[in-house]
């Protein structure tokens, strides 16, 4: 369940879109608001960090901004590899919809437990509960829906919640509450989030659209032209990629030196 054996980004993105999009917000929020230090990052962090007083003060949309913002580089890049590594499997077996569900239904749940229990001054970021709360339909699995896990993907779930859970009372500057809440919200959660799933199929692939060519409905199809098609990008801007991404890097930095961005 948790070996990668997709070939190209392009395939993992075809396979799991919503976490391939999570990752990509992750990324983004760090790299404008920590790398480039923009001023729209900055307003972004200042307006999205789970604060309770601010909750307290009815900015109920922090209970779900934390859940993409990050406090530096390797913050972000543990929170976005588990969900690499570990969230994957449910998107095939929940569905997209669920699996959002799941994600942002168990990180807000934990924010709100936090809010309730922590001190009005208590402020907090990252995607910890989120990924506590698939910690704990995992756990679910292996307790009460044994036949949608198998024993070495059961086994390696137990060690890896045993360690971060001692990583959470063991490390300085956790979230214990978020953590614990995220797992025991995604525990709870996993039974309606698991009604009617099928076990997870590391050979399972989109299907093909089938594509139709002039008024011939039966038999195999064939588009004389297929070759004549143009690409879907330019070979010039494909060929420059890397330069592209550079030169938009360096306008983006220049306009926050500028105090535009």
């Amino acid at each position: 369940m948790f070996i990668r054996t997709e070939r190209s980004i392009k395939e993992f993105f075809e396979l799991y879109p919503v976490v391939t999009i999570i990752v990509g917000i992750n990324i983004f929020l760090w790299f404008i608001i920590d790398f480039l230090n923009l001023q729209i990052g900055t307003f972004i962090q200042g307006y999205g960090i789970g604060s309770n007083y601010w909750i307290g003060q009815g900015e109920w949309w922090r209970i779900f901004t934390p859940i993409f913002l990050h406090a530096g580089l390797m913050h972000m890049l543990f929170n976005s590899f588990s969900l690499v590594l570990f969230g994957p499997a449910l998107e095939q077996m929940l569905g997209k919809v669920k699996f959002i569900l799941a994600y942002i239904g168990t990180a807000a749940t934990a924010n709100i437990g936090i809010y309730l229990i922590e001190s009005p001054t208590y402020a907090h970021l990252g995607a910890s509960g989120a990924v506590f709360g698939l910690f704990g339909i995992y756990v679910y699995m292996i307790v009460f829906r044994k036949e949608l896990i198998d024993q070495s993907s059961s086994q390696i779930i137990g060690v890896i919640v045993a360690m971060a859970l001692v990583m959470t009372f063991v490390r300085s500057n956790i979230s214990i509450l978020g953590h614990l809440f995220g797992i025991f919200s995604g525990f709870i959660y996993a039974p309606l989030l698991l009604a009617g799933v099928k076990s997870y199929s590391p050979w399972a692939r989109p299907r093909p659209r089938k594509r139709k060519y002039g008024d011939d409905d039966d038999g195999p199809q064939f588009d004389p032209n297929r070759w004549n098609k143009k690409r879907k990008m330019p070979e010039a801007i494909r060929k420059n990629m890397l330069w592209i991404i550079v030169g938009i890097i360096a306008i983006l930095w220049l306009l926050g030196q500028a105090n535009i961005l």
